[in-house]
């Protein structure tokens, strides 16, 4: 037993020695480390649960058959339940619409309003329709020496033509007019004198055009039309003009682009002085890009226009560059919209629309073009409420050859406009300042008010005053369906101060011009209506309700207070 403890005891110190002995002789050096190469490590492949395991359990792979009975009965109730009924819901009757209505009116001063409204669907896709109208006085205004009767009939025939891709129309009208030059300033001209002037003059005229529209292409509308005018004096002007709007695509982006040709040309048999003929002619080419920036409550539209000007008369042409930019931001929604822009452009005058604005022109006008430079504006709008709107902005225009009428001299050329009772046109370069507001407000259905008012601050250049343009103007219109049969509405116009010019252009008197201030006038006109069943309705009108003989024209006083009384009738075929 001791030769046994004693030999391990000798082995745990032999153990001992070696591990001390190690200890002392580690040769590791701790430090330098050579790397061989670096760590690259890698990941193992990970075991996924299958979600849906396979379960291999012969108590559990064959799902038992269940049998089952079922064993039904009758339950005796005395409960019987209510039949339910539909709530009523109140339908308005639905209000039919005719395709054609005709309206007949009388009033003082020998008055007669007509109108005849004619409308055929030939097809689902095809229409055609026509409208004539007349508006004619006897006349009638006191302390005139001159007949002021007038008269205004137009007629005007449309087919249409609504295709899958496109819509296009063809249009044609005639109308014919006649007022008379009334105006004599009675405080030089004599009874006597006046009784050898004939102041009637009619005008003529005719138009043939067509439009159409087109869907998912890039010629998005194209029009053009052809204008004939003239009168018994010998006048006559034709215009010409084609109007085209075109995408072009450039870098996955569209250019819309506004196209316009514009040709104009006539004469009048005499200037106002001499009997030299009077010619003029010109036309213009214009093209107009612009490209339209969204974002969030931004949009601005950037674009120039460019217009080539050709005077067929004076053998000349000339360059024209105006600037076109708009932009619009919502401050608040749709309460608060600020817009603004700057734009320009090569204004067409014609015999037409000088007649169309004051009917009481002389047959001896020069016509050309207006350069409007810029026409500069900001302004704000938006909607107080659901049913009420704003608008209020401010401009500055800049005009040069702006066309102005004027009072013609009294000569002694022995005319029948020469007396100082028509007018002419004179150009000048005129700057316009003008601030404008506006409300609207739409109650209900059945009631809608809408008031306007401007100021007009102008600055001319070799004029003395910016000629028959107002310092203010505002209007007023309501309209009021009082219920099922009754209507009613008003139009109220306010038109301040305006300037003309006075000349006895006389060559044994030695006279010079001076300037005539026109009084501000307020016309009041109301409407009054009944519907005595879908189809027919009576009216009563009342214009000019201040009885103001007011002079919207130097010397030519309008008709006092007025009524018309008539009747519309609407029908189908």
């Amino acid at each position: 037993m001791r030769k046994h403890i004693n030999h391990i005891i000798l082995v745990l110190i032999t153990l001992s020695s070696t591990l001390l002995y190690s200890q002392e002789k580690d040769t590791i050096n701790t430090g330098v480390i050579n790397v061989v190469k670096p760590y690259t490590p890698t990941i193992s492949d990970a075991f996924k649960v299958k979600e849906t395991p396979t379960i291999d359990d012969e108590e559990t792979a064959t799902k038992k058959t269940i049998k089952y009975n079922i064993f039904s009965f009758p339950v005796a109730s005395t409960f019987t339940p209510a039949k339910g009924k539909a709530a009523l819901v109140e339908k308005s009757k639905p209000v039919k619409l005719y395709d054609n209505y005709a309206t007949l009116g009388v009033g003082t001063y020998t008055t007669i309003l007509g109108e005849v409204y004619l409308n055929n669907a030939i097809s689902r896709t095809e229409s055609v329709s026509g409208y004539i109208s007349h508006h004619s006085s006897q006349g009638g205004i006191e302390n005139l020496l001159l007949d002021d009767k007038f008269s205004n009939s137009k007629m005007n025939v449309t087919y249409s033509n609504r295709l899958r891709d496109l819509t296009w129309n063809v249009d044609a009208g005639f109308q014919h007019q006649m007022y008379n030059w009334y105006g004599l300033p009675q405080s030089i001209i004599a009874d006597a004198s006046a009784n050898g002037v004939d102041g009637k003059h009619s005008f003529f005229g005719a138009h043939f055009g067509s439009d159409v529209t087109f869907e998912n292409t890039y010629i998005n509308s194209g029009s053009f039309l052809f204008r004939r005018f003239g009168d018994n004096q010998g006048s006559g002007e034709n215009r010409f003009v084609i109007k085209s709007t075109i995408d072009i695509p450039i870098n996955r982006e569209e250019i819309s682009t506004d196209i316009v040709f514009d040709y104009l040309g006539g004469s009048f048999d005499r200037n106002y002085v001499t009997t030299d003929e009077l010619k003029y002619g010109n036309f213009q080419i214009g093209v107009t890009p612009k490209y339209q920036l969204k974002q969030d409550d931004l949009t601005v539209n950037l674009g120039a226009s460019v217009f080539y000007l050709n005077d067929t008369e004076a053998s000349d042409s000339k360059l024209y560059i105006y600037p076109n930019v708009t932009a619009s931001y919502r401050l608040v929604n749709d309460i608060l919209i600020a817009y603004g822009g700057v734009k320009g452009g090569l204004i067409q005058n014609s015999y037409y629309d000088f007649a169309s604005e004051n009917p009481f022109v002389s047959p001896t006008l020069f016509i050309q073009p207006t350069d409007q430079l810029y026409n500069a504006y900001v302004g704000l709008k938006g909607k107080v409420s659901s049913n009420m709107s704003y608008n209020i902005s401010g401009r500055y225009v800049a005009d040069r050859n702006k066309a102005l009428f004027i009072n013609n001299d009294i000569t002694a050329t022995s005319q029948d406009y020469s007396y100082g009772n028509s007018f002419g046109i004179v150009y000048d370069d005129v700057d316009i300042f003008s601030l404008a507001g506006e409300i609207n407000v739409d109650v209900n259905r059945n009631f809608k008010l809408g008031i306007k008012a401007k100021y007009f601050s102008y600055t001319s250049d070799t004029q003395a005053e910016a000629w028959n343009l107002p310092d203010i103007k505002g209007s007023l219109f309501l309209d009021y369906q009082i219920d099922e049969h009754w209507f009613a509405g008003a139009n109220l116009f306010y038109t301040g101060e305006r300037k003309d010019q006075f000349y006895l252009n006389d060559p044994f008197i030695a006279t010079t011009p001076f300037t005539v201030t026109l009084d501000s006038f307020f016309d009041a006109n109301l409407h009054l209506g009944y519907h005595v069943n879908d189809q027919l309705s009576v009216f009563a009108k009342g214009n000019n309700l201040g009885d103001q003989g007011y002079q919207k024209w130097q010397n030519f006083p309008v008709q006092g207070i007025q009524f018309l009384a008539g009747a519309t009738y609407k029908f189908d075929f």
